[in-house]
């Protein structure tokens, strides 16, 4: 019996090379957890592939092959879903974080990338990367922008931001981009499209003092938690591993200044790089 039809590249691949495990999984009569069982995942993890927030990976893809009997259709189009235009330690999260209903984010240093201005941007990877040419820049702010388009829905996803005071005292990019960039992330909450809070340099120790964090959730998947740090970012599906970062999100969001106090923050500090920038 001939298998499943090579996928088309230019139409979602990962989402439907998902679909395709889903199908043939179920075909073989199999659940989650049994296909997870002897690649040494769990049925979780099987629930992300399928629902297109999880990478394939070949060394999974050409294992399910043999246990799927679909003659090497995921190895062979296993290459093609995992393309993508971000750097390979954050590729994943942004596939996901596209497909997810809820973003609850902790910035420690910088405005999230979601929140971003074009100037902030660009000031943020040129800090990164002093000596990269001007069309290198402009890709990674071209793709940074791009992701920001998840707002533009009015309701889907849901985000809430905790920023770290610092992220509001760190001049990138100098006073008017600062003035530019605050003022954008106070009009989206003005707007009620996101939720933001500050959490000020006075609230002292906190439980994610460890770095950035964000989590996901979604209509027909589990949750997810991201960890970046310096070029390197962790992705974790382990529903205890989650949970304990849900909880460190939920104790710094209560540590924040509420939003209403943490707008009036925003729009202040806003408005003083404004007037710093008008000074001759």
């Amino acid at each position: 019996m001939p298998g499943p039809k090579d996928l088309d590249p230019s139409t979602s691949p990962r989402a439907l090379l998902g679909a395709e495990l889903r199908h043939a999984r179920e075909k073989a009569g199999l659940t989650q957890e049994e296909l997870g069982r002897p690649l040494f995942v769990s049925g979780s993890f099987i629930g992300q592939l399928e629902a297109g927030t999880r990478r394939m990976q070949p060394e999974y893809a050409g294992q399910i092959d043999e246990i799927l009997e679909t003659n090497g259709f995921f190895a062979r189009n296993c290459k093609a879903s995992n393309k993508s235009r971000y750097p390979d330690h954050f590729a994943e999260a942004a596939e996901a974080e596209a497909v997810a209903t809820t973003i609850k984010e902790y910035a420690p240093l910088l405005i999230p990338g979601l929140l971003q201005t074009e100037a902030y941007a660009r000031a943020v990877f040129r800090a990164y990367q002093p000596t990269a040419t001007e069309s290198v820049i402009d890709e990674l702010v071209e793709a940074r922008l791009d992701r920001a388009h998840l707002l533009d829905d009015p309701t889907t996803p849901l985000l809430w931001a905790v920023f770290d005071e610092a992220v509001l005292r760190r001049r990138v990019g100098g006073p008017e981009v600062m003035a530019e960039a605050l003022r954008h992330v106070a009009s989206l909450a003005r707007r009620h499209r996101i939720i933001v809070q500050v959490l000020p340099f006075t609230a002292g120790g906190h439980a994610a003092m460890g770095g950035a964090l964000k989590l996901m959730s979604f209509d027909d998947a589990p949750p997810l938690a991201y960890l970046q740090g310096s070029g390197a970012g962790q992705l974790e599906d382990d529903p205890a591993t989650v949970s304990r970062h849900a909880l460190a999100y939920d104790l710094v969001g209560a540590s924040a200044l509420s939003p209403e106090s943490s707008l009036a923050l925003i729009e202040s500090v806003a408005e003083d790089y404004g007037h710093e920038d008008d000074q001759p």
